[in-house]
């Protein structure tokens, strides 16, 4: 599919002289990221075997969520925090129920049975619980203080007090899944494996294809971002849906791609690396990084308040991909039953009116 490279061009010249419909707009971005996602793969899966998978994991994501960062940071300046929420609601209830889903899916139709370490699952799984918890209390507090006279500051002020710990916590466990206890983290490649990189590229090689091709993508996924909406809503969709699925697709699905693909070459090790520790960074590192960044960029401080929709939402995510990862083994029913709930979870989405949505 190497071809639809010149789509990249293509796309970004039409969106800078809007010489295109939205819906045209919308399906020439997403064929143009199909190319670009494969070179991620490919520029992961070879830094995976320079490094380890967790390291490899932890590039993928990072990288994958720069472009999410970026499209936030844009929204942050310009006020929209109610988009803003709703897309990091997105993100992090998609990696770990339809990336992850997915990839246990065709990872267990190719091997009956997949092993992973269980306790690096186990310790990603506690601190997604950490970042539910950091959602959870910030909503308790605004139902509760709700009437009260300055309310809203406190909130903005918790939020802040809050935002500054689960970044403390975030750099914590860099230190943990890369210094103190990376043997957890560890996993000998399999003799295939090994034999399959012979001809791997080079570490610099590895890092600057990773980075072009997440390049790419930002501008690609901006521009289909920018689109999907005004595509959306012919369909009758509501904004919040639009938010929490569609943008979120969108957005996190050609980067994390990645863990499909190597799910299917029995690697879940990486695969599970790169899609719990993307939704655990957009959580307790980007979600609280916006926070502090709107004091400085945005119109009025963020706070951490997210809807009651979207904090179910990432409660209920977080308790079942918790079950799957828990035993070190996966097999394909699994990967049905994260699909089954996302796929639940965006009916809600769906039909929820917006004003209960917000609320």
């Amino acid at each position: 599919m190497n071809w639809l490279l010149l789509l990249t061009p293509v796309v970004i010249y039409l969106h800078i002289t809007h010489s295109a419909s939205p819906t045209v707009m919308f399906v020439l971005a997403c064929l143009a990221i199909l190319p670009l996602a494969g070179w991620l793969g490919h520029a992961t899966e070879h830094l995976a075997a320079k490094t380890n998978e967790s390291i490899g994991g932890l590039l993928n994501a990072t990288f994958g969520n720069a472009a999410e960062l970026i499209i936030a940071i844009s929204a942050l300046r310009a006020g929209l925090y109610d988009v803003v929420k709703a897309s990091l609601t997105g993100s992090i209830i998609g990696n770990v129920l339809l990336v992850l889903g997915a990839a246990v899916l065709v990872g267990g139709l190719k091997h009956k049975e997949q092993r992973f370490s269980a306790q690096a699952a186990r310790s990603q799984t506690t601190l997604l619980t950490l970042a539910s918890i950091s959602l959870i209390l910030p909503a308790a507090f605004h139902y509760l203080a709700s009437g009260v006279k300055g309310a809203a500051e406190l909130e903005r002020d918790l939020s802040l007090e809050f935002s500054v710990l689960l970044l403390i916590v975030y750099g914590l466990s860099l230190l943990f899944t890369l210094r103190t206890h990376k043997h957890y983290f560890e996993t000998p490649a399999a003799p295939e494996e090994k034999a399959g990189h012979g001809d791997s590229w080079s570490l610099s090689k590895s890092l600057g294809i990773l980075a072009a091709a997440t390049t790419a993508i930002a501008i690609v996924s901006e521009i289909l971002v920018h689109n999907v909406e005004s595509a959306a809503a012919t369909f009758g969709m509501s904004p919040v849906f639009v938010g929490v699925i569609v943008v979120a697709i969108v957005g996190n699905a050609a980067e994390h791609s990645t863990a499909i693909l190597v799910a299917a070459k029995n690697r879940m090790d990486l695969s599970l690396s790169i899609a719990i520790g993307s939704s655990l960074q957009i959580a307790i590192f980007v979600a609280p990084l916006l926070v502090v960044l709107s004091h400085f960029i945005g119109p009025r401080p963020m706070d951490l308040v997210f809807s009651m929709a979207e904090v179910l939402a990432v409660v209920i995510s977080i308790f079942i991909t918790g079950q799957v990862a828990d035993d070190g083994v996966s097999h394909w029913m699994e990967g049905v039953q994260l699909l089954g709930v996302y796929i639940m979870l965006g009916i809600i989405f769906y039909f929820l009116p917006s004003g209960l949505a917000a609320h």
